[in-house]
């Protein structure tokens, strides 16, 4: 396959925030330099927590989460994904999700590059 037509996806995991280190560090370990993270707030099967304040409770709906974002076109998605589950896996509720994402085009607007080329680390 050329590069002209080589597959991009994007991949979004959703998780704890103290689990964002060790994701780090796996991602890097196989390949991937560049994530974006945003802290974001969140619910699923959780559907939140009762917490207290000065006795009385209230009922939190959204607890915070990490988003951790990742375009690759080199590094197989599947080898991301296992990556991540092997990380974030406890077997508990609340250890998140991930979502895969076909990409139509990427642009690097300092060079104007786009698709495959624009992804290359070639400064």
């Amino acid at each position: 396959m050329d590069k002209m037509n080589k597959k991009i996806s994007k991949i979004e995991i959703i998780t704890r925030p103290r689990m964002l280190e060790d994701l780090k560090e796996a991602l890097n370990a196989i390949g991937i330099g560049g994530i974006t993270v945003s802290n974001v707030l969140g619910c699923g099967m959780q559907k939140g927590a009762t917490e207290y304040y000065r006795g009385v409770p209230l009922e939190i709906n959204l607890l915070p989460k990490i988003k951790i974002e990742v375009v690759v076109s080199e590094v197989p998605v599947e080898l991301v994904i296992e990556t991540a589950k092997k990380v974030l896996h406890t077997g508990a509720i609340g250890d998140g999700k991930i979502f895969v994402y076909d990409v139509t085009n990427v642009i690097r607007v300092r060079t104007g590059e786009e698709g495959w080329d624009a992804l290359q680390d070639n400064n």
